[in-house]
């Protein structure tokens, strides 16, 4: 970034910091004392964040937390409306935590169903099973001849211990990165009166630092997991106590610990729907301890089930699936379903407000990808009990198996790979017109030049597997309305089937029965292939940087918003990185009076906008943008209208001092700004030539490559812009003084790009 090999570190950790060439350490004292040698010239600086996203490889373990990071995206990609306050606003970040927490409630009962139910319950219930398992030996009636732990009670208490763990370790992940990325604290500041009626959110005091919203959904989340496997194992404890006829007292307990779920259930509902996200101050406040301690509560609410159950009860035995199972899930997945479509309505009136065309889905991104997140955790929930139950019951029948509804799920999946391979034929297609398209485009940009048709046709090419950007609203549209219709025909497939089981539903379902039983096997197997795939990928990623940009424009966008739906998403950079900047942007300029040029690539020009955004309208002043390869209307104005649409846009180029951007036809993520005219000075430069040459020449004696999304410094125009920006940044600095320190703001001499 600095184009030198000796650097320094200046300020920062090992995670993030900032940097500078080992000649310019001290480039402010010797400006100071020898001013004639450095008048007017720059002190680049680097901000390097590249740990806060990649780091050591265990890393890739958090992918398997995607379905909590792509719910949280969907809380940001509410459409711009006149005013931020109203209902419909408040309702759908309401109804986005709700189907967070619906996939927490999600992940918990899959865990149950492969420690309780498939294991403790069926197969160590099952002598045969429990005989080819040896591990499970001492927990079968049959093979340990009655041992303390063969009753299905203690049983159950035992593998209570999985899903518990697992919950256990998802608030600690969660306590532990918001303690190492997030707590950074902004530089306090309040609104000042220019910035009131502002409609960047993500200039607001408090948005990067979500502090109480975070524990608040800790806890609730937390205590949800925990209610969730007391839960499965007091009511089935209870059931068989009322329908055996036990003791009387145990009866009463039993009653007592259901009705306590339900209070604790309703009492994680209040505390995620009475509060949202507050921005417009930095909250340093935590709630009552009441909320706090819930977690606590919950914890001894399951020591309590897990001994209720425990209690002695020699007639009981476990036989086909433990019960609740297959309504539980079934309840979850009608939630999530009515959640997704109640969101949709909401965001369309949201829409209608305000609409804007470039919107991606014309506002329905948030409910597309909220039932996307929905469909993924019920896969991976449904594949994996699906084939936990393969793995212990082996070839023999001997278990019943998981619910039907999960079965169902992972019918689901090729029929969804279908429909996936007519878009991508769909893509291949349009790719082709496109071409055609482009070839003309390239011959008329080189038409001085040589023809040379298989070069043409390679930058046509690319160019148009670029311009396939903007068509992913349409393939996750169509993916999120088909995954919907899908889920609902499983949930009715296994309504259908749930009490004809065998060869009753042959008889009575033949096609459609041997065609989901065949749907069933194929999805299974292809789910536990792709969880493999998925996670081997994942790890990949964070060694091998070419598989690293090919997962990373998701990850850098998941990662970059707060998490405001689900405090179990990975965390969030930016609640790092954007403090870190405005801390020395703000700092240096009052320091020397000087003003920077804040220059970033793709990722990098969207934390450079939201830290423009954080700076008080005075140092805003004295930032110049240079943005190049850069997403931030492309992606995050169509995803992310309420933040990076038109409006917040062209505000942030009135609040600087000057903006600069720069792109290319072949670049897939990077694009024009698009703003108005009536903003002021152009933003967009047209489109740089990529390659820089068409063809071998003196100048260019060999192949020039296609850059795309890369090395936007190579391209004679990136060093004109940003002389200009230095230039025009020069002519408002006076001359350096002798004496010149933080109490003499107004003599400093220099311009400072930072890239990011």
């Amino acid at each position: 970034m600095l184009n030198d090999p000796r650097t320094v570190r200046i300020t920062g950790d090992d995670t993030a910091a900032v940097f500078r060439r080992a000649d310019d350490v001290e480039a402010e004292t010797d400006a100071t004392r020898r001013p004639a040698e450095h008048q007017g010239k720059p002190i680049p600086e680097a901000y390097v964040w590249c740990n806060l996203t990649s780091g050591n490889g265990s890393r890739a373990l958090w992918l398997l937390l995607l379905p909590f990071m792509v719910v949280n995206l969907a809380h940001w990609m509410r459409p711009t409306v006149r005013d931020n306050r109203t209902p419909a606003v408040r309702l759908y970040g309401l109804l986005v935590r709700l189907a967070g927490l619906t996939l927490t409630v999600l992940l918990v009962a899959a865990a149950c169903e492969v420690a309780l139910d498939l294991a403790a319950w069926q197969c160590a219930g099952t002598p045969d099973c429990a005989r080819e398992h040896s591990w499970l030996g001492f927990l079968s009636p049959a093979v340990s001849d009655g041992g303390w732990w063969s009753q299905p009670g203690r049983r159950l208490a035992l593998a209570a211990l999985v899903p518990a763990a697992l919950t256990g370790l998802l608030w600690y992940l969660a306590h532990r990165t918001w303690s190492a990325y997030e707590s950074q604290q902004p530089r306090p500041r309040e609104n000042e009166p220019e910035e009131e009626g502002s409609r960047a959110g993500l200039g607001r005091p408090g948005f990067w630092y979500g502090r109480r919203l975070v524990a608040r959904l800790r806890v609730a989340h937390t205590a949800a997991g925990l209610l969730t496997i007391a839960a499965a194992v007091g009511v089935a404890a209870a059931r068989h106590d009322r329908e055996a006829g036990g003791p009387a007292a145990l009866d009463v307990l039993g009653w007592l610990l259901n009705g306590s779920f339900v209070l604790g259930a309703v009492f994680v509902l209040w505390v995620v729907c009475s509060r949202g996200r507050s921005e417009h101050r930095l909250d340093r406040r935590l709630d009552a301890a009441l909320v706090r301690r819930l977690p606590l509560g919950s914890l001894a609410l399951l020591v309590l089930t897990l001994v209720y159950a425990g209690w002695s009860r020699p007639g009981w035995s476990s036989d086909h699936r433990l019960s609740g199972g297959g309504a539980a899930f079934g309840t979850i997945a009608l939630v999530e379903c009515l959640l997704v479509i109640v969101l949709g309505i909401v965001a369309h009136v949201l829409y209608r407000d305000r609409p804007d065309p470039r919107t991606a889905m014309r506002g329905l991104a948030g409910p597309a990808v909220a039932m996307l997140a929905c469909a993924l955790g019920g896969v991976m929930s449904g594949g994996v009990s699906q084939r936990v139950a393969d793995w212990l019951d082996g070839t023999g029948h001997t278990i019943a198996g998981p619910p039907v509804l999960l079965t169902w799920q992972a019918s689901v999946i090729p029929p969804l790979l279908l429909v996936l391979f007519v878009l991508v034929g769909w893509l291949a297609r349009r790719t082709v017109v496109l071409r055609r398209t482009e070839t003309a485009a390239v011959e008329l940009a080189y038409e001085d030049e040589p023809k040379d048709e298989s070069t043409t046709r390679r930058i046509a090419s690319i160019r148009a597997m670029a311009s396939l950007t903007d068509r992913a609203p349409r393939i996750i549209g169509v993916t999120s309305v088909v995954t919907l219709v899908l889920g609902g025909l499983a949930v009715a497939g296994a309504l259908a089937t749930e009490d004809a089981p065998g060869e009753a539903a042959r008889g009575t379902y033949p096609v459609v029965q041997g065609a989901a039983e065949t749907a069933q096997a194929l999805g299974s197997w292809l789910i536990g292939v792709g969880f493999i795939l998925f996670v081997t990928w994942g790890r990949r990623a964070y060694k091998d940087q070419t598989a690293r940009r090919t997962i990373g424009i998701l990850w850098d966008v998941g990662t970059f918003w707060p998490r405001a739906a689900h405090p179990f998403a990975p965390p969030c950079y930016a609640e790092r990185a954007v403090p870190d900047l405005t801390w020395r942007i703000a700092g240096w300029t009052r320091a020397t009076g000087g003003r920077l040029v804040l220059s970033g690539h793709s990722q990098g020009s969207v934390l450079a906008a939201a830290a423009a955004w954080q700076l008080e309208p005075a140092v805003r002043k004295r930032v110049a943008l240079l943005t190049y390869g850069s997403p931030l209307e492309r992606l995050y104005g169509r995803w992310f209208p309420a933040h990076f649409g038109p409006e917040a846009l062209s505000g942030l180029h009135r609040d600087v001092d000057c903006w600069r951007n720069l792109y290319r036809a072949t670049d897939p993520i990077g694009g024009p700004m698009r703003l108005p005219g009536d903003c002021g000075p152009q933003v967009d430069r047209e489109a740089l030539e990529d390659p820089l040459a068409y063809c071998r020449s003196e100048k260019h004696p060999l192949p020039a490559p296609i850059l795309g999304h890369s090395d936007y410094q190579a391209d004679p125009v990136f060093a004109e812009e940003r002389e200009k920006l230095l230039a025009r940044l020069r002519t408002d600095i006076p001359a350096p003084r002798p004496g010149t320190g933080p109490e003499e703001p107004e003599g400093g001499p220099r311009a400072e790009p930072t890239p990011v």
